[in-house]
């Protein structure tokens, strides 16, 4: 494999060798290792409860032992429908362990995706939480999908027993009762056993771990494959970027701020695996709210934190910042959208801690990240991590380079790539090159002379809202189904907070006398936070393609990428 000097480029600037050795390592092997090692070091921390290395080896052996007891094989389908608590990672080792695939389901997500999802799947089993904002929803599919069990933890349960009677005090409006139902029972009804279950084998090379629903190349939700081998080797290629890990030398803490959701991608790799690799601790948060990190960050003297570019905006924003000690925090990774210039610079002057930009996806894990340490240029996504190579292609076709000069399709290969889409493994967004197969990312960009990438442009016409991806065509669905809409388009406006809003358009049918304001009112109740449409604009046409489909691609290039206020528009 060709490394960045092989292709052409500059100096490789991580800390680390390009050719990193990556042995095949399933995920509860990798998880295990550093358990022996640091039994008592601490893993998580849940607003000031710690759970050691060892406590979660031991609540991962008995969710196996329990989900074995309710029928789960190696193989079956375990969905984490679950914000940031101990849950989900007892959960994702537990089912792991029993040979068994994690289904991660978004909580911003509406319960149609949801309810896709699973059904796509074949998800049998799901773990929620006991609260008003997931339960009803988790619930309900219990009769409107194949789903055929339900796992309710608590919060309270995670908490010390201080907090645990405030939250039941202060938060009671948000505790949702279980169902009486034989289909649904408690967390720790589960793992009311000895934990006793053998743990499975795995290929990891060959066996999927993680089905992570993602855009696609077509905009249509599809699972992404994702084997061991691919996520422990991100995760060891994220950590041999870092100088501040224990695998390059540094003998100081290592602990992240968890408020990026596990269940993404980003979050998973940085976060939950990087961190176990690693043997450093991640402190949970189930939500972003800047008052809580900030407060996060000085209680434990956090060092480091993933996040996308809204959220440092947002502490920028927040007027206890002024007053924060954030002296601890020496490193953060932004990604899921482009890091303004401006906004590195501002956030490291007030926080003094490194704000590096990276670059990867739903199918490719971590690809790309400025050296944390030696030359980062600002608008760019960096260099490729370890065993990455990363190409251009014609944007026509992807069987020739570009033109000289030009910007291309980004292209890649690695460990950390996906095997291939569920119930699609044959079709895929891949390419081969000399024998070599690569994914296509549907991204346009360049390479510097010194290996550093540039993204300048999207092929997909996906939505990224603070880093989560929107997908038009089922927004557009929902509002079709509306009697007094005929056709419908949706494209991403800018949004200074979140980078893209969803913005919709909309003809309707002959006579109707329907607002763009009901329209707006009926349909964001039926979408996912991230989802929600900024306005829905009432049109006599909407652009076509020559061959009479509908043009989002249009819309964009007719100047529509503008929020309605900037365009005078109702």
């Amino acid at each position: 494999m060709e490394g960045p000097a092989e292709q052409g480029f500059g100096a490789y600037r991580h800390p680390a060798s390009w050719a990193l050795n990556l042995e095949p390592l399933s995920l509860t092997d990798m998880f295990e290792r550093t358990a022996e090692v640091k039994p008592r070091a601490p893993l998580i921390d849940f607003f000031g409860r710690k759970f050691s290395y060892a406590d979660v080896a031991g609540l991962a052996r008995r969710v196996a032992t329990g989900l074995a007891a309710v029928g789960i094989r190696p193989g079956d389908r375990v969905g984490l429908y679950l914000p940031n608590v101990p849950h989900y990672v007892g959960a994702y080792y537990g089912a792991l362990r029993l040979g068994a695939v994690v289904v991660n389901l978004l909580p911003l997500s509406s319960l149609e995706e949801i309810r896709e999802q699973v059904n796509d799947s074949g998800t049998r089993l799901i773990f929620t939480l006991g609260t008003t904002a997931l339960l009803p929803q988790a619930a309900s599919l219990l009769h409107t999908s194949a789903l055929e069990r339900l796992v309710v933890g608590s919060v309270a349960g995670a908490l010390s027993s201080s907090r645990a009677m405030l939250y039941r005090l202060f938060r009671r409006a948000e505790i949702a009762i279980a169902p009486s139902d034989a289909r649904v029972m408690t967390f720790e009804a589960l793992i009311a056993n000895d934990g006793t279950v053998p743990k499975i084998g795995v290929d990891p090379e060959r066996e999927v771990a993680v089905l992570q629903y993602s855009g696609g190349t077509t905009g249509q939700p599809k699972g992404v494959m994702l084997t061991h081998q691919a996520l422990t080797a991100n995760a060891r290629q994220i950590d041999a970027a870092d100088p501040y890990s224990p695998s390059c030398g540094w003998s100081g803490d290592d602990r992240v701020i968890g408020a990026l959701p596990l269940c993404h991608i980003f979050a998973l790799s940085c976060v939950l695996n990087r961190t176990v690799a690693a043997g450093g601790e991640m402190v949970l948060l189930p939500r972003f709210e800047p008052a809580e990190v900030i407060a996060a960050i000085e209680r434990t003297r956090a060092t480091k934190m993933p996040g996308v570019p809204s959220m440092y905006q947002a502490l920028l924003d927040y007027p206890g910042l002024r007053k924060a000690d954030l002296t601890s925090l020496r490193l953060c990774i932004s990604g899921g959208m482009a890091l303004p210039p401006s906004l590195k610079e501002r956030f490291e002057s007030r926080t003094g801690s490194l704000l590096v930009e990276g670059y990867g996806l739903t199918e490719g894990g971590m690809l790309c990240a400025n050296p944390v340490d030696a030359l980062n240029k600002p608008g760019t996504v960096g260099q490729p991590l370890p065993r990455t190579m990363i190409a251009l292609v014609d944007r026509e076709n992807p069987e020739r380079d570009p033109p000289p000069g030009q910007a291309g399709e980004i292209i890649v290969q690695g460990p950390q790539i996906m095997q291939g889409y569920w119930r699609d493994s044959d079709v895929g967004p891949f390419v081969e090159r000399a024998g070599v197969r690569w994914l296509r990312t549907g991204d346009v960009g360049v390479i510097d002379p010194d290996g550093y990438v540039r993204i300048v442009d999207r092929l997909k016409e996906m939505i990224s809202v603070g880093g989560v991806k929107v997908f038009p065509s089922q927004i557009e669905a929902i509002l079709c189904r509306h009697p007094a809409v005929a056709e419908a388009l949706v494209i991403g406006v800018p949004d200074p907070v979140s980078g893209e809003v969803p913005q919709a358009f909309v003809t309707l049918v002959g006579g109707s006398a329907t607002t763009a304001g009901e329209l707006k009112a009926w349909l964001n109740p039926q979408l996912g936070r991230h989802e929600q449409v900024l306005s829905v604009e009432l049109r006599e046409s909407l652009p076509r393609t020559v061959v009479g489909k509908l043009s989002r691609r249009a819309l964009i290039e007719l100047g529509e990428t503008q929020p309605p206020s900037r365009r005078g528009a109702a």
